[in-house]
Formats: structure tokens, C-alpha cells, sequence
């Protein structure tokens, strides 16, 4: 995974720097590369197109095929990058160019995904909660995904970049039997 975003960085950075230099003109330009990427990403993932990938070695045709699949999903420029991708045989990480770029977005309008994994759903009041704190302990807009886990037996835990708060019975019962191993 680390080689493909290792990839996969350069390319996100370019469309990103370009879509952001694009959005002095068109102030939609950042959300138009979000959706032709995210369109690309999906289809660079459909089982068919990942075999075609495989097997066909012209670089001009996988770029063609593409472009022809993806019609007026792709502006002149987003084609640029899939020819660019295919000549480079790095058409299969543009899923990893999209999650890239989406870092980018996010950096960018300073927001912050935060995952909040529960024992039970959460209520509105609840997440609420979670988002107010999580914005003033990240200085930014948060965006939350919920999901649960019923193996934590009570409590929560939230997740954002490189940091994590468990509030779960879980880790506290691990926390608990490791200072008991001690």
C-alpha cells in the first residue's frame, strides 16, 4: 500500500497544484478534479477494467479505451492525465491518486476526517459532541465517520491522521491487563 502511495503522491500533487491554480479562474475547478478522479478511481477498480489492464500492452489504447469509457466525464485535461498515466503503465493507481488528492482538498479547505468507531450509534447530539470538541482540538472543520464495532462492549474510539483517542471498555480492559502483566 506505502508503494502505491509512494506512487501515487507526485501525480496527486501536480493535479492538485494544478486544480488550485485552475480555480483562479474557475472557482469549481478543485471539485471538478474531485469528481473526475473519483470517477476514474471507480472505474480503475472494476474487476473488468483491472483485467483489461492486464492484458493489454499499448499504452495508447488502455489510454483511448478509457477516455472513450469515461466520455464527457473527463475534461481535455483529465484525459492529459490518463494518457500520461497509461504511457507511464501507472493507470491502476489512480485510486491511490484520488485518496492522495483528497488529502490535499482536505489540507486545503483545513478540514480533518475523523473516525469514530462505537459500541452503539451514536445520536446527533452525541456526534455533535465529538465534532465541536474534535474542531477546537484540531483547529479546523472536522468530517465525521461513524461506524460500529460491537467488540468495544461500551465506549468509543476516535481516530484522525496519526491521532487516537480510545475511550472504549475494550482498551480499557486491555490497559488494565497489561499494567497487571507488569
Amino acid at each position: 500500500m506505502s508503494e502505491l502511495t509512494t506512487i501515487a503522491r507526485p501525480y496527486a500533487k501536480a493535479v492538485f497544484d494544478f486544480a488550485v491554480e485552475q480555480s483562479e479562474k474557475d472557482k469549481s475547478a478543485v471539485e471538478k478534479w474531485t469528481n473526475m478522479l473519483e470517477f476514474l478511481s471507480e472505474l480503475i477498480r472494476h474487476d473488468k477494467v483491472q483485467s483489461y489492464l492486464t492484458s493489454t500492452s499499448s499504452t495508447f489504447k488502455l489510454a483511448d479505451t478509457v477516455i472513450l469509457i469515461c466520455g464527457e466525464q473527463l475534461d481535455q485535461y483529465g484525459q492529459n492525465l490518463v494518457r500520461l498515466m497509461a504511457e507511464n503503465k501507472r493507470l491502476a493507481v489512480l485510486p491511490a491518486v484520488f485518496n492522495e488528492f483528497k488529502s490535499y482538498v482536505e489540507e486545503y479547505k483545513s478540514l480533518s476526517q475523523v473516525e469514530v468507531v462505537s459500541a452503539q450509534q451514536l445520536n446527533d447530539v452525541q456526534q455533535q459532541k465529538i465534532i465541536t470538541a474534535m474542531e477546537k482540538r484540531l483547529a479546523r472543520k472536522v468530517i465525521l465517520n461513524c461506524r460500529i464495532d460491537s467488540s468495544l462492549i461500551a465506549g468509543a474510539i476516535i481516530r484522525t491522521n496519526d491521532f487516537v483517542i480510545d475511550g472504549s471498555c475494550r482498551g480499557q480492559i486491555n490497559r488494565l491487563a497489561n499494567e497487571l502483566r507488569l
